[in-house]
Order: C-alpha cells, then structure tokens, then sequence
C-alpha cells in the first residue's frame, strides 16, 4: 500500500455486522491492534470503542457493504495502478481470460472469459456501494473503482490479500499488454 493509502477490515461479527477497520491516515505496513474501529452496517464507529477518538476510514461503509454482498471476512482497498489504469481504459469492465493466475481467484485458466467488474469513482459512499451491488458478481472477488483503486475480499485476511496480490497482477497484465 503506497503511503498512507488504502485500508483493510475484518469482520466480527454477522448479526448485528461489525467490521474492524484500519483508521484513516496510518501507514499499513505499521499498524497495530489500536490502530482499528469498530464499525457496524453503515461504516460508523459503534459506541462500545476501546478508543472513541479514532475515526474510521472514509471507506468504512464500503468495506462493511461489500463484506455484506459477498459474505466475506475480510477486505482489501489498495490504491493500485494497475487498477487505476485498468478501469480507465476498459470502464465497462476488465475482461481476462487463458491465464493461469486466474485460478488463484477460484476460476479457469482457460476456455472461461472472467470480468473484473468496474464503477465509476464517487465520494459518496452509499453511491459507490450501490454501484457496487448493481455490478457484483460472486465469482469475482474484487472489484475496480475507476480512477481510483480496487477492493478485493476474501474468507479471512490471507486470502483477501492473496486476491488483491492476483488481480493486481491480472490487471498489470492486462494494461502491460493492452490485450
């Protein structure tokens, strides 16, 4: 994660849902088990925190809709270049096929044509995550916002950073090689 840039999350709960997730403004690479809110469905910070001065990522509500849609337990926003150039050149969506990485998001390295999805880039977070669900495929697990950077998810954190490891290296193929 370039910077400060980007954050993670952890779900803790499913009913009512609760995320952990990073706070704003903390190099990733640093961080420690303080450096975490809890949030609920709608990306705000619960009361019962054991620190109420930290203030959640802006993406919080994202992370806890994407973590709804796709029953994941963790996931990933990364400000990729990869990414950002990916959903610049092909908005309507990434289309990949006849490489082996794709088997590291669970599907076909051939004869299957697979589609990162893409959504335009909004400041608004119940905006974005509605453009999320409106092109949320469950056998895809990540999704580009454009000019912006990806979000990639998994069962746990390990496997939400190896999706986020492999989409990156699908999409910097794709860009490399304009195919």
């Amino acid at each position: 994660m370039r910077g400060t840039s980007g954050n993670l999350s952890i779900v803790l709960n499913r009913d009512p849902l609760r995320l952990a997730v990073t706070v704003s403004g903390l190099d990733k690479g640093e961080l420690t088990s303080s450096d975490v809110v809890v949030v609920d469905e709608f990306g705000a910070a619960v009361p019962e925190q054991p620190r109420p001065d930290l203030i959640p990522s802006a993406e919080a509500e994202l992370h806890a809709r994407v973590a709804a849609l796709s029953g994941a337990g963790a996931v990933v926003h990364v400000h990729a270049l990869q990414a950002v150039l990916a959903g610049h050149w092909w908005p309507e969506g990434i289309e990949l096929r006849d490489l082996e990485m794709l088997k590291g998001i669970g599907r076909l390295a051939h004869d299957e044509t697979v589609t990162i999805p893409v959504v335009p880039n909004s400041q608004d977070m119940k905006v974005l995550g509605d453009d999320v669900a409106k092109v949320f495929d469950p056998g895809v697990p990540a999704v580009v916002v454009a000019r912006h950077g990806m979000y990639a998810w998994g069962r746990d954190l390990l496997q939400a950073r190896h999706h986020t490891e492999i989409v990156e290296f699908l999409l910097q193929f794709k860009v490399e090689t304009r195919g």
